[in-house]
């Protein structure tokens, strides 16, 4: 019979944690801020800690210089909370697709000493969700020696892969608090809107869709009112869903595996969004070396990847992680979509991008920057999207590559590409 849990205060939870230890930080709409902030408080007693996880949201702390010695970030994602601490030497960034982190866990090669995760308070039956964020997390706290969990009524109960029974958890300290929010679809610019047309002209009926993060796959969304039976299989979303579900556009009934269900990895947007998806049995909340496996994408028909990027070459080369060496980003499932929804019958691999930054600087470029990471090969890419259209690059040579993505350059960068491409090519 399930026994209620006993509530500690935040140093006596924390205390699990050891000079040295690994802990796994629980991310996105999930980040257990309170925790972190009281573990930033636990720093004298701790050398060495290294923290890991994908994104977090939010002032977390312990990335501030004071605690260089106390505590290493380790990150396979740079968010914008720790972007600074990365970028100064004092975090690291570890590229790997979102697929394949679960192994790290598994494999031992990052083995968890404690998960520090935020959770639903416990049900009748003792279970407490993951909420919004499963991805990762899924493996961290399955194989983690050690769970502390801040526990908050303001985190939705999902359907999925995200119960944990309070029997795994050593302690449990409760703090209510807003979760993080995001409101992608505000920020949608017009260009952005033109890009959005674009991609949803090439999205057919019965389609499955992948949206990466960020505003263009929002703008994507606003335009598809008039599809039917769309279905979703993405490695996360936002707020863009909800009206394609209440219009019916989104129904899932076309979909081979999970038919008439949403899956994902995790979640972020605004506060409608954790309300629409609490308790939501049309939407499912899985492990992400599943939902990002290509092997399984492949297997819905039509699927197709819209995701962006930080600058293309004119060869295809997608750089979507980081601007010159400065690391911005992260690999995520960018690869892992692309591949699967280029092996999917009828399947669309998107790379959509605006021809040009807020500040007048080219994104489609004869060279990606110096010390650049490319996150998707020219091998990888089929289409490329900007506001003036649609490059389509499988199966072209690069000289024809260029062409195609001069063709969607902004204007007043035709004429330096062109000419750039001729000295790479001899002629153009």
């Amino acid at each position: 019979m399930y026994q209620s849990v006993e509530y500690v205060s935040p140093a006596e939870a924390l205390k699990i944690i050891e000079s040295g230890n690994r802990v796994f930080v629980h991310g996105s709409a999930q980040t257990p801020k309170y925790l972190l902030h009281n573990l930033a408080k636990e720093a004298p007693r701790l050398t060495n800690v290294e923290l890991v996880f994908i994104t977090v949201q939010g002032d977390i702390e312990v990335d501030k210089p004071e605690y260089e010695d106390n505590f290493h970030i380790n990150c396979m994602f740079v968010s914008n909370s720790v972007r600074k601490a990365v970028n100064e030497g004092r975090g690291d960034f570890i590229p790997i697709f979102l697929s394949d982190i679960p192994d790290l866990f598994k494999k031992g090669i990052m083995p968890i000493d404690v998960a520090m995760i935020q959770v639903s308070p416990p049900d009748e039956h003792g279970y407490c969700s993951l909420g919004l964020s499963v991805d990762i997390a899924r493996s961290a706290v399955n194989l983690a020696t050690h769970i502390i969990a801040q526990v908050n009524p303001n985190v939705p109960r999902t359907h999925g892969d995200s119960l944990i029974h309070s029997s795994r958890i050593d302690k449990f300290v409760y703090h209510e608090d807003a979760l993080p929010e995001v409101d992608y679809g505000a920020a949608v610019s017009e260009i952005e809107m033109k890009i959005g047309k674009y991609v949803a002209e090439m999205i057919e009926d019965g389609s499955t869709l992948q949206m990466g993060i960020g505003t263009i796959p929002d703008a994507v969304l606003k335009c598809l009112s008039n599809h039917k039976n769309l279905g979703v299989h993405t490695e996360m979303f936002s707020d863009g869903i909800i009206d394609l579900f209440e219009k019916d556009v989104i129904n899932n009934t076309k979909k081979k595996i999970h038919p008439n269900k949403a899956v994902t990895g995790f979640a972020i947007g605004t506060r409608k969004l954790y309300d629409y998806v609490h308790d939501n049995p049309a939407f499912g909340f899985l492990d992400i070396d599943y939902v990002n496996d290509p092997h399984v994408i492949r297997r819905n028909p039509k699927v197709v990847a819209i995701n962006s990027a930080i600058e293309v070459d004119l060869t295809g080369q997608v750089c979507a992680d980081s601007i010159g060496s400065m690391q911005y980003s992260g690999i995520g499932g960018q690869m892992d979509f692309m591949r699967g929804s280029a092996l999917s019958e009828g399947g669309k691999p998107i790379i959509a991008l605006t021809s040009r930054t807020t500040k007048g600087i080219p994104r489609l470029v004869p060279y990606l920057k110096q010390g650049a990471g490319v996150v998707t090969t020219r091998g990888h890419v089929h289409y490329v999207v900007t506001e003036y259209g649609a490059a389509y690059l499988f199966g072209k040579n690069l000289r024809q590559r260029a062409k195609a993505l001069i063709n969607i350059a902004h204007p007043d960068d035709r004429e330096m590409l062109e000419r750039e491409c001729y000295n790479r090519f001899k002629h153009f």
